[in-house]
């Protein structure tokens, strides 16, 4: 019988603003955000952040990430300074970077505590799992900075919780709070704050006691799914509802493994 041997992920050097801790035995990895005092992401940072889950995702040692800040806040979002001179193909390339957990195979959680803006939420947003306090704030706020939303963190907010609820966070730059995130359907989980991390514990072991390919496989479908294209407008109400029944089992069969509230 061969022996399984723990390999460290090959990780880029000299991380900004943030590290990563490696849990040989819980087959886990923590990535932490840790600028003190708000946990700025910077635009290298974002890079490193891509690299960084694309090691993750390609370690076979590796199979649940949780991204998570050092101290009482997750992040207030993006470095303002950097944020001052970029350019549309910046602001395209900071959209791919912080998507990355999204396109990781493997279960990505975010234990959101404190501010989350921005740069942060984004990031959030791509995560599989987020689990929320009662001293989380999300918010996207860079129209006030003259920019907007990213495309796909709208995309997705409008997937998670409507377009009239999207509106309402991105053309206000409202912020939400952990409980109505939780309302919502923004966060997946609500706990008290000093229980984020047995909560979070407690998700990584529940997600580890699951095959790691059928997870993975689970994954990559919920994903697929919700890139599928909508129905044309045009369609007939006749057809509309033809399919609506069918549509709704086929909803429920797919989610019928989900923890429901």
């Amino acid at each position: 019988m061969s022996q399984f041997v723990y390999r460290a992920p090959d990780l880029p050097a000299n991380l900004d603003g943030f590290r990563v801790e490696l849990s040989a035995q819980d087959s886990r990895a923590d990535i932490v955000l840790d600028r003190p005092p708000f946990n700025l992401i910077s635009v290298r940072q974002q890079e490193q952040i891509r690299a960084v889950f694309e090691a993750l995702d390609a370690a076979p040692s590796v199979r649940i990430i949780v991204v998570r800040g050092a101290n009482e806040h997750f992040s207030r979002g993006s470095d303002a300074e950097d944020a001052v001179d970029m350019s549309p193909l910046d602001v395209s390339r900071s959209g791919w970077n912080l998507s990355s957990p999204r396109r990781c195979s493997k279960p990505v959680i975010a234990a959101n505590r404190g501010y989350c803006f921005g740069a942060a939420f984004e990031l959030s947003l791509a995560c599989d799992f987020r689990i929320a306090t009662e001293t989380t704030l999300y918010a996207l706020p860079a129209k006030k900075g003259g920019q907007i939303a990213d495309l796909a963190s709208a995309a997705c907010l409008r997937r998670l919780i409507g377009a009239g609820r999207t509106k309402d966070i991105v053309m206000r730059s409202r912020l939400i709070r952990g409980v109505q995130a939780y309302d919502w359907g923004m966060a997946t989980e609500f706990v008290v704050d000093n229980e984020l991390e047995s909560v979070t514990d407690a998700l990584v072991r529940e997600l580890l006691a699951v095959s790691p390919l059928s997870q993975r496989a689970a994954k990559k479908l919920l994903n697929d799914i919700e890139d599928m294209p909508q129905p044309p407008e045009i369609e007939t109400d006749l057809y509309s509802y033809r399919n609506l029944g069918d549509s709704s089992a086929r909803y429920e069969a797919d989610q019928g493994c989900c923890k429901t509230q």
